[in-house]
């Protein structure tokens, strides 16, 4: 069976000392969230130790923004997966399309860093999606269905969550149509195997339009980015009104 899962990707925000802000007004807003509803922070390298420490015994789970597939080495600016698992880290993005983007990511090494994940007991949070450019010549399912092919090799989809975000409605304060979403994720649901992995939405989530997002049917969830910063407006995504 599907899970909700919401996660809030902070990016490169937040010291340590404002992640600890967040906590102390975004916990007590979580009292009356439903149990079905896993509830996600993907925060900066420098604040997982310190969080995961003020959310031991909470509902809330921490991720990282990203995880390299070797254990050690000559790899500077990357964490590994031991690392991570260390500080009670347990979900860990990995294809965001700033990676992809500004980063030199590719459909290659984004695998690796999934398989990783699953092997050091993370659960991968895989991003796709289309580009303005690919979108309007058309090419919206060609490009999902060939990144979903190379990321998806070797993975366990019984430890994995995707998530369908469409490159061009990414901070730009544009958001998919909620039924073309469906649509899309409903696409990249055809192509696994398995119909239980969770599979959320990113892309200009906020608070006015996630009652929408997630009347839809094919939609577990949402991978929140600028709007999960605010505490108070991230518990109110977190707790959407169910249709």
């Amino acid at each position: 069976m599907r899970r909700v899962v919401i996660a809030g990707n902070w990016k490169m925000h937040k010291t340590q000392a404002e992640s600890l802000e967040f906590l102390q007004s975004f916990l007590p807003l979580l009292e009356n969230t439903a149990e079905d509803r896993e509830v996600i922070l993907c925060a900066p390298f420098t604040d997982l130790s310190v969080m995961s420490k003020n959310l031991h015994g909470t509902r809330v789970r921490l991720g990282s923004q990203n995880v390299h597939w070797e254990e050690s080495g000559a790899f500077t600016g990357e964490i590994a997966p031991s690392m991570l698992t260390e500080v009670g880290v347990t979900y860990a993005v990995v294809g965001h399309s700033e990676r992809r983007q500004y980063f030199g990511e590719t459909d290659e090494t984004v695998n690796f860093r999934a398989r990783a994940a699953q092997k050091a007991g993370l659960k991968p949070i895989l991003c796709v999606g289309e580009s303005k450019q690919q979108r309007d010549a058309g090419e919206t399912e060609a490009v999902i269905t060939q990144q979903l092919k190379a990321d998806l090799v070797g993975i366990d989809l019984s430890g994995l969550v995707i998530a369908y975000e469409p490159i061009w409605a990414i901070g730009t304060g544009d958001t998919c149509d909620s039924k073309e979403a469906n649509r899309v994720i409903g696409l990249i649901r055809s192509q696994l195997s398995s119909a239980d992995v969770p599979i959320q939405y990113g892309g200009s989530v906020k608070t006015a339009n996630i009652d929408e997002i997630m009347a839809q049917p094919e939609i577990d969830g949402a991978l929140v980015g600028g709007a999960s910063l605010d505490a108070e407006g991230f518990a109110r995504i977190v707790n959407y009104q169910s249709a």
